[in-house]
């Protein structure tokens, strides 16, 4: 298994996701998202798993003042490769595999 959660330290679900993890001793890589943001590839890979949508935060602050609800689709996946507070947290990823937000039921499948 290759855990990577992707996630902010203010986030309470990334805790959570974490502490789940270390708790069944699983070893995970742990990337601060708004520090490291997302490798185009490592978008790609998630958007196949994960729709727009699900993975953005409609109720932030940025996404109001970056006017992401009047751009286009391809305007959008730049929008959030530079600015990554815009991601939902916790973004949990197992090879092609991925979930966003707090998922237990789906992450003890992966086991």
């Amino acid at each position: 298994m290759n855990i990577q959660i992707f996630g902010s330290s203010k986030c309470f679900d990334t805790k959570k996701a974490q502490r789940w993890f270390k708790e069944r001793r699983i070893k995970f890589q742990y990337i601060d998202l708004p520090k490291k943001g997302f490798s185009p590839g490592e978008l790609r890979s998630i958007r196949q798993k994960l729709s727009f949508n699900d993975l953005v935060d409609t109720k932030c602050r940025a996404y109001q003042d970056l006017y992401m609800a009047y751009i286009t689709p391809e305007a959008a996946e730049e929008k959030l490769l530079d600015n990554p507070q815009l991601f939902r947290t916790p973004i949990v990823r197992n090879g092609k595999q991925a979930t966003v937000g707090y998922c237990p039921d789906v992450w003890e499948k992966w086991e």
